[in-house]
């Protein structure tokens, strides 16, 4: 039904659209309603669309929870916030007929901004094609969803196991007719943030001392791995020569107390003085960061520390680390059922999730020992 509706919203709505495409755009939104994670993975494509489109005026909507991911990038002109409905993970359930009075409202806004292209940077996001639709926007890129084709000027094959940040790739190379140079992703921490994590380095190592980090939390239940695993494994980590740090958000200071007091070594723990930009900072002095498929992990992986992601119900496929596969490893139990992308609660009601227990310390701790002697 909802695809139906769509289609005709894409039939009765073209009319609105104002003008001829203009070639090259000089007036460029980009719409991602992802969180950190997802918008640092988009980080090459706003490099590659500035490299191609140097006097663009190039204006990004994001949610408010991701926009700190983004507020450093030169790329962008213009960083605006939009509380796209469905991406708030705190937010009251909201009533149905508001995603749509919103979705109006900022329509009408966008109009008035008159942009000749707008880049749609998630694949299924249906509600910020109609929203390019509804502004008037002649160039609206993205990928041929069922939901979003309709809605689109240029409708890109869509591959569902594809990697995120290959797509969005592939969306400036629509726009831009150009090949997008891969590149890195990039966060750069502040330099206070620098300053804070030497100083932190200078107060809990020792000068021969290697920091190891651990990064259990991450924003899905069913992501997480057991407790009594991370405490093996921190077991056989600790050596002469290695400290072991447990980071996470004020949030999850309980989950790291609990880690940290069934574990019978001696461990570092930072949670209620992080911010991201410090943990990104503090990340950068590590030789080596291991967590679940998440953000942080994410932003270890921009900061050049080779790293260990342990992925059950989501893909690696889209969302595994973009660099050296040689530095950077996924780890996954392989189970017929994974990925689900289900991140609530399992689909099989195993609890904990088959997927995450099913991963052995051991096999961490191999990858550990491949990765720390190369």
């Amino acid at each position: 039904m909802r695809a139906t509706l769509l289609h005709l919203l894409a039939i009765t709505a073209r009319p609105l659209v104002r003008r001829s495409p203009v070639h090259p755009p000089q007036r460029v939104l980009v719409i991602k309603p992802d969180h950190l994670g997802d918008l640092l993975l988009a980080t090459p494509a706003l490099t590659a669309l500035r490299a191609a489109l140097p006097t663009a005026h190039i204006t990004a909507l994001v949610g408010p929870w991701a926009a700190s991911m983004w507020a450093q990038m030169r790329e962008i002109d213009t960083l605006e916030t939009l509380p796209f409905p469905g991406f708030n993970r705190d937010a009251p359930k909201p009533l149905p007929w508001e995603p749509y009075i919103l979705l109006c409202q900022t329509a009408r806004r966008l109009r008035q901004q008159a942009y000749d292209a707008a880049l749609i940077l998630r694949d299924d996001h249906w509600w910020g094609a109609a929203l390019a639709l509804l502004a008037g926007i002649p160039q609206r890129i993205g990928f041929a969803h069922p939901l979003c084709t309709s809605l689109l000027s240029v409708a890109l094959p869509y591959q569902p196991r594809q990697h995120v940040t290959q797509q969005a790739l592939d969306i400036v190379a629509a726009l831009t007719n150009t090949l997008p140079t891969a590149t890195a992703l990039r966060y750069t921490p502040t330099d206070a943030a620098r300053t804070w994590a030497i100083a932190w380095t200078q107060q809990h190592l020792k000068p021969d001392e290697h920091l190891i980090i651990i990064h259990p939390g991450t924003g899905g239940p069913t992501k997480h791995w057991l407790r009594e695993h991370w405490s093996r494994l921190i077991q056989e980590l600790c050596q002469p020569g290695r400290r072991i740090l447990l980071t996470g958000s004020p949030a999850e200071t309980a989950e790291l107390t609990a880690i940290a007091a069934s574990s019978p070594a001696e461990l570092l723990m930072s949670s209620n003085d992080l911010t991201i930009d410090r943990l990104a900072a503090l990340f950068a002095h590590a030789r080596l960061v291991i967590g679940v498929d998440s953000g942080p992990l994410h932003i270890a992986v921009s900061q050049g520390v080779p790293t260990i992601h342990l992925f059950g119900p989501s893909d690696p496929l889209r969302f595994g680390p973009w660099g050296d596969p040689a530095r950077h490893r996924v780890l996954s139990a392989g189970l017929p059922c994974s990925p689900c992308g289900v991140f609530a609660t399992c689909p099989r009601a195993t609890n904990p999730p088959e997927c995450m227990a099913a991963i052995t310390p051991e096999q961490v701790l191999a990858g550990v020992e491949a990765l720390l002697g190369k």
